[in-house]
């Protein structure tokens, strides 16, 4: 029989509010959160520290500027010189992986839940959860939600605001709520 995490991880349906070990994880990430979102803002060296202990996968530079949140940390990989500016928030019950070069703009999140619409099964506690990848090369706006089971491509550009609910092929810029391709990147 699998554990309510390996359920999780296989994107399946599991008891995300009821089962004791994830929510243990959870508060154990969130400890770990909290305290980096009160470190001194130029105790720049433990803040790096503290966060390539919360994030699962790191590869060169980066910089998260708090106050930052996610579920786990250890299914969240960032590429080489990501930046995530102030309020980003990773629900990472899937794993999330960003590429190399990837700026993100203030108050963004990435959501990798998905809830039931059957009453009972969502009363249950339970949801599911798919992946989410950013490419290489990609710049993400101020407010933009990121939501489940979406690939963003590479060399792409997501405007301001805009609600990812599917795909965004590499070489495009794409805007709104749903967020649709406009225009071929330059």
């Amino acid at each position: 029989m699998l554990t309510e995490k390996e359920k999780m991880l296989r994107g399946e349906l599991y008891d995300a509010n009821y089962d004791t070990a994830l929510i243990a994880e959870r508060n154990a990430c969130k400890v770990l959160c909290a305290q980096y979102n009160t470190m001194p803002y130029e105790a720049c060296e433990e803040r790096a520290a503290l966060l390539a202990k919360i994030i699962g996968h790191t590869n060169g530079a980066f910089t998260i500027e708090p106050a930052f949140w996610c579920d786990y940390g250890y299914n969240i990989s960032l590429g080489k010189n990501f930046y995530a500016n102030h309020n980003l928030v990773i629900l990472d019950a899937a794993p999330v992986t960003f590429g190399d070069n990837v700026f993100i703009g203030p108050s963004c999140g990435f959501h990798t839940a998905g809830h039931p619409v059957n009453v009972e099964q969502r009363n249950k506690g339970l949801e599911y959860a798919k992946p989410i990848t950013v490419g290489n090369n990609v710049w993400i706006g101020a407010g933009v939600q990121v939501l489940r089971g979406v690939t963003i491509g590479d060399n792409v550009t997501i405007g301001a605001g805009s609600v990812v609910t599917r795909d965004i092929p590499p070489c495009s810029v794409a805007v709104g709520n749903p967020c649709r391709v406009i225009k071929k990147a330059e």
